[in-house]
């Protein structure tokens, strides 16, 4: 599952990104309002986390933009301030939850959790499926027609995100930016090994090939014909 963080404080943006990350979600981060409405109207999220003072476009107004474009991702404010009136202008904007700084990550991690799961309740939005191959984001579970294939949580985000996008080749490059969020390095091959782990569990003891390398350019997850 992907999550929008938009937090232009590096510290609380690392700690969250980490956080985020070990439990499994893909995450964009934008590190200022325009940033987080640029990513909020071109992709797709679960969820998204605004903090309220943000550069270039606050918080509340960025969230006014999306509800006036009729983009219904949920959304978690984040703010130091704590009165009542606070709260209520944050939810009145069109946040589904308010959690004051400092907080817990363990509280974040709840509270993004019910979220999805009150607003998961179409199966086409915890599940992705290309030909045979199906992957249940709630319970974290991959399988090949009635074979559950078992995956570390690296591959798991890695197929989640390539069949997010299925039909289009992802670079080696967006894989490093959107999986694992560091500087691509032209001189490893961390991608490629990643890849061909996961190719060797979803293809390999199958008859039909999804996970495709399109030389000199990346990888696709597409049913051929």
């Amino acid at each position: 599952m992907k999550i929008l963080l938009v937090e232009d404080d590096d510290q609380i943006a690392s700690f969250i990104l980490k956080g985020l990350k070990q439990a499994g979600y893909t995450v964009n981060h934008a590190a200022n309002g325009e940033d987080g409405l640029h990513f909020a109207t071109e992709e797709d999220h679960d969820l998204a986390i605004v903090d309220i003072m943000l550069p270039k476009l606050d918080g509340l107004s960025l969230i006014n933009r999306l509800r006036q474009k009729k983009i219904l991702t949920p959304v978690i404010v984040l703010s130091a301030r704590n009165s009542v009136d606070d709260k209520v202008k944050g939810l009145q904007a069109g946040g589904d939850d308010y959690l004051v700084k400092p907080f817990a990550f363990t509280e974040l991690l709840a509270r993004v959790q019910a979220i999805i799961r009150r607003t998961s309740l179409n199966p086409e939005t915890t599940t992705l499926e290309i030909a045979d191959l199906k992957l249940d984001m709630l319970g974290r579970k991959v399988f090949r027609g009635q074979k559950e294939i078992i995956l570390q949580q690296g591959e798991f985000v890695l197929l989640e995100y390539l069949m997010r996008n299925a039909g289009r080749v992802v670079s080696k490059t967006m894989i490093m930016e959107h999986v694992w969020d560091y500087n691509f390095d032209p001189q490893t091959n961390i991608i490629e090994a990643r890849v061909c782990r996961l190719r060797d569990k979803i293809d390999r003891s199958f008859k039909r090939k999804l996970l495709h390398t399109v030389r000199g350019f990346g990888y696709v997850i597409e049913e051929k014909e």
